[in-house]
C-alpha cells in the first residue's frame, strides 16, 4: 500500500524534479549562444568586410554596383563616387552602392 501511495504522489507531481535554475535557464542560454554564433556573428563579420571594402575604394578601381552596373571609379567624395561607364558617361552613386571591386588599382600597376 505504501508503494502505491508513493507512486501516486510521484506521478501527481508531489516530488519536484531537481534541476534548479540551470535546468530551467540552461537550454535558453544554449539556444542564445547557438543563435549568436550561427547567425549574428557571421553577419557582423560580413558587414565589417563590406565597410572596409567601401572605405578602401580608390580612383581607377573597377567595380560592380548593387544594380549590376560595371564601371571604373573616376572621382571620389566622402559619401559618393563617380563611375565612368563604357560609353564614356559618368554616373554618381552612393558609396553603399558598391557590391564588389573586380580589379583594384594596384593589380593593374603590377601587371
Amino acid at each position: 500500500m505504501q508503494k502505491t501511495f508513493n507512486l501516486y504522489i510521484y506521478l501527481k507531481g508531489g516530488e519536484k524534479m531537481q534541476g534548479g535554475l540551470l535546468g530551467t535557464v540552461g537550454p535558453l542560454i544554449l539556444m542564445f549562444a547557438l543563435f549568436y554564433f550561427l547567425l549574428i556573428r557571421p553577419q557582423q563579420k560580413k558587414q565589417k568586410s563590406v565597410a572596409q571594402m567601401q572605405n578602401e575604394l580608390k580612383k581607377g578601381d573597377k567595380i560592380v554596383t548593387i544594380g549590376g552596373l560595371h564601371g571604373i571609379i573616376d572621382a571620389l567624395d566622402e559619401g559618393t563616387f563617380v563611375i565612368k561607364c563604357g560609353d564614356g558617361s559618368r554616373l554618381t552613386y552612393d558609396r553603399n552602392a558598391v557590391r564588389e571591386v573586380t580589379e583594384k588599382l594596384e593589380d593593374k600597376t603590377i601587371k
